[in-house]
């Protein structure tokens, strides 16, 4: 068996279409979704995701603005950037762009972004919404992963689904929505005792820790559904995930590649969470 792929670039396109579609509706209504993207600091993986950002955003029919500051700027001076960008009617989604310099506390400037501005989905109200089920913006990339499942027409009820990692951007709420649509969910991490035991239980397997091969063909369940959301870099320098690719392809049902899996739908979530933020209003 050769697992079928599903294919990010692909539905990513399909999706920012939408996307466009809907924006255009609101346009002809005098509103124009916006997003503030602010990056502080000269991190070059920094620089290219917020280029790819703003880029998405004016391919979609979206305003975007792009912040950029010295790596020396204060935490105040964030602080009130932060809070200006709140108060902008023009402005319906803001991102601050992590990692930020050591002396800026992540978490006090992602607790200062409006709730419903927020369309990264990680300040406390959006996890707190997740969790209990109530509306809010979903973290992009598990979200992402959500559409990758629904787009194969994956029913996940009563399935067993195990998240390899538990980090707060994408473990923790992949566990959640995957618990949402009725799947049974196991989260594993460094401290799991037999990861290989979990995992030829699963039938859909979430890799999300950023180390490389931490997923092997021996590990899968003959036609499971394997989700890679690793971006590492091999030996010989190439993108490549936290699954062994070429190994588990050959036993698992659909796979995703890296590149050209989560990765373009972790932009394009973004996308649709602004558009649904303008939406609201």
């Amino acid at each position: 068996m050769t697992a079928q792929l599903i294919d990010g670039n692909a539905l990513s396109k399909q999706l920012r279409a939408e996307v466009a579609q809907r924006a255009a509706a609101l346009r002809a209504r005098g509103i124009t979704p916006g997003l503030a993207v602010v990056l502080v600091g000269e991190n070059p993986a920094s620089q290219v995701y917020v280029r790819n950002k703003v880029k998405a955003c004016h391919d979609a029919g979206l305003h975007s603005v792009l912040e950029q500051y010295p790596a020396g700027l204060t935490e105040a001076e964030l602080l009130a950037r932060v809070e200006a960008l709140n108060k902008d009617p023009a402005i319906h989604g803001i991102l601050v762009q992590l990692p930020l310099p050591a002396h800026i506390d992540a978490q006090k400037v992602i607790e200062a972004i409006a709730p419903a501005k927020d369309v990264d989905g990680f300040h406390v109200a959006s996890a707190g919404a997740l969790m209990t089920g109530m509306p809010g913006f979903w973290p992009c990339t598990p979200y992402g992963c959500m559409k990758m499942l629904e787009s194969i027409g994956y029913d996940l009820r009563g399935k067993h689904a195990v998240v390899i990692g538990r980090s707060n951007i994408v473990g923790k709420p992949m566990a959640l929505m995957l618990l949402q649509k009725n799947a049974t969910v196991s989260i594993c991490h460094s401290a799991t005792k037999d990861l290989k035991g979990m995992t030829l239980q699963a039938d859909v397997i979430v890799a999300a820790v950023g180390k490389q091969k931490v997923l092997t063909a021996d590990m899968v369940k003959p036609g499971a559904v394997v989700i890679d959301v690793g971006m590492n870099r091999n030996a010989e320098g190439k993108l490549c995930g936290d699954v062994d690719f070429e190994g588990v392809r050959e036993v698992a049902g659909y796979i995703t590649p890296v590149p050209g899996g989560v990765g373009p739908m972790t932009i394009t979530m973004l996308l649709v969470n602004t558009l649904e933020a303008a939406e609201r209003l």
